[in-house]
């Protein structure tokens, strides 16, 4: 599979980078967090979001809105899954890591053929903004020995529990997978088995033999 570098003209209908942000700070905060063997991930982290570096980039990221600074840890290679949400999201590693995309209006009747999905290398301490509408999941690693360490900066609350009780109205009511986080999932995955909606065919990309 091939790898873009997020500098590359192909990533500009999936996000753009943000070079001017000051995050030596939340670099050195974000290096101090555990990496493991699988993928976990931390919504909100306390020493992230108590850092003076956040409280001066925050307003930049939503134009005010409450922000929530946590970060995705471990070990990847594969796709299993893409999500989207209502608003952009900001990632930022400790070294380099690969995300892998889409576009919303690839989904065809709540379905998406992993064939469109690029892959998107971000370099150590670039801040990268991804798009509300491009479909994105747990970043890959690039050194299998190091695996990956990547600010997730979001709308404070999203990846909070599914709402309960919500109406069905249709659209895509049926991919809510938890607060502002719709999931496609690859049958394949653990989320598939545990009740995500099953939207993505084709192969569950593994970009191990491309990093």
């Amino acid at each position: 599979m091939k790898i873009y570098s997020v500098f590359d003209a192909a990533f500009k209908p999936y996000g753009q980078v943000h070079e001017n942000f000051p995050v030596e700070e939340i670099m050195e905060a974000l290096a101090a967090t555990p990496v493991t063997a699988g993928v976990v991930y931390t919504a909100e982290d306390e020493t992230l979001q108590e850092l003076p570096a956040t409280a001066e980039v925050c307003e930049n990221l939503f134009g005010g809105m409450p922000v929530q600074m946590g970060w995705c840890n471990g070990h990847n290679t594969k796709l299993n899954c893409l999500e989207y949400h209502r608003d952009s999201e900001f990632n930022l590693g400790t070294s380099d890591f690969v995300l892998l995309l889409a576009r919303q209006e690839q989904i065809t009747d709540g379905v998406l053929d992993t064939a469109d999905v690029k892959a998107f290398r971000v370099p150590a301490g670039v801040m990268v903004e991804v798009y509300a509408t491009t479909l994105h999941y747990a970043p890959c690693h690039t050194d299998p020995a190091r695996g990956f360490q990547v600010l997730v900066a979001l709308p404070k609350g999203t990846n909070g529990p599914k709402p309960e009780g919500m109406k069905i109205y249709g659209g895509d009511d049926a991919l809510l997978w938890a607060t502002n986080k719709w999931l496609l999932a690859h049958p394949d995955s653990d989320e598939a088995r545990q009740g995500a909606h099953i939207g993505l065919k084709g192969a569950n990309l593994d970009i191990s033999n491309d990093i």
